[in-house]
């Protein structure tokens, strides 16, 4: 059994990806998995590191059960829309105030490398985008799974398992949007 959190980082709660969230539930829960989650269109909190590290901004009451979520979770599972190539700004504002030293990470005298305080935690991506998946990873650069896998969990400790892109949305067929809820259920399940 794993402790599963699935963070949802479309701003819309009527998106498709609200969909996928549903749909990787219902796999996790069909395994026997535990799953809690955090819909960032349900939250409220300020997304602007205000200070940078240089002071701490106290974390809302929402922040601070995220925490706890993350925390809590063995296996955490990012679902977001690929927007100008990364994430939807809200989620990064979600990474940027809670993902911080002390908690996800801790500065060490005499190494450019940080302490990474959440070693043991897997993570995968599961990304909707308008652009063909071949020209988001060979042309764009694959920009915003590089940032959650490395420049976010692997920094901290997070070994990202998985990274599942479904594309181009624009132009998916109703057919094809249930061919992507039943794949997401199954990558779930197993």
């Amino acid at each position: 059994m794993k402790k599963v959190l699935i963070i949802n980082g479309h701003p819309d709660r009527e998106s498709f990806c609200h969909a996928l969230h549903q749909s990787y539930k219902k796999g996790s829960l069909s395994k026997g998995s535990e799953v809690q989650e955090i819909a960032l269109a349900d939250m409220v909190f300020n997304p602007n590191l205000a200070y940078g590290y240089r002071k701490r901004t106290e974390l809302e009451p929402d922040m601070l059960e995220a925490w706890a979520k993350l925390q809590w979770a063995e296996h955490i599972v990012w679902i977001y829309p690929t927007w100008w190539a990364s994430m939807p700004a809200i989620l990064k504002g979600f990474i940027d105030r809670l993902f911080l030293p002390g908690f996800a990470f801790e500065y060490q005298e005499k190494s450019p490398f940080p302490k990474k305080l959440l070693v043991g935690k897997t993570s995968e991506i599961i990304s909707t985008m308008d652009s063909p998946v071949w020209y988001y990873k060979w042309i764009v650069g694959d920009i915003g799974g590089k940032l959650i896998r490395k420049n976010i969990g692997a920094f901290c400790g997070i070994k990202n398992i998985r990274t599942t892109y479904l594309a181009v949305m624009k132009t998916s067929t109703a057919e094809q949007r249930i061919k992507w809820l039943q794949k997401v259920e199954r990558i779930a399940s197993k």
